[in-house]
């Protein structure tokens, strides 16, 4: 029977856009280091603050909003406060309505990831909650980011 090859950390190379996220205090647990769950959390940070940033996402009036649908992580090092912590994102595929957004973290100036996933958007309608193409503005964003 095949296994598929165990996941391994990336060089900062692999991500197309860079994001950093300074940790808190609070991040960390009992056993001193960042808890799991709080690796979603940059996740979500560092795709939409890109999108924000870039003019195609607009979180308050919007018409047109993205929904998580699955989402892994990796881990491979462990990341504390005090530390910055470097996201890289990038677009794995792009389909009609959905994304697949991959990012990295990496400790502050490492090479190779601490940790590593993915999430799916699925982009739908506000309103009704239904999917949507994605809008052609959107579009360009996540291509130069593929």
């Amino acid at each position: 029977m095949n296994t598929p090859d165990r996941p391994q950390a990336e060089p900062r190379d692999a991500y197309r856009a860079f994001r950093t996220i300074t940790t808190r205090w609070m991040d960390n647990d009992q056993y001193g280091h960042v808890n799991n769950v709080v690796y979603y959390s940059w996740f979500d940070t560092a795709v939409n603050a890109h999108l924000i940033e870039q003019g195609v996402l607009d979180t308050a009036a919007g018409t047109v909003i993205g929904f998580v649908v699955e989402t892994q992580c990796h881990y491979f090092a462990p990341l504390a406060f005090p530390q910055d912590v470097e996201a890289g994102i990038r677009v794995a595929r792009l389909g009609g309505s959905s994304v697949r957004y991959e990012v990295g973290l990496f400790a502050a100036d490492a090479p190779l990831t601490a940790a590593k996933g993915h999430f799916v958007h699925v982009y739908v309608d506000r309103a009704t909650q239904r999917p949507v193409p994605l809008p052609a503005p959107l579009r360009a964003v996540l291509e130069r980011l593929q």
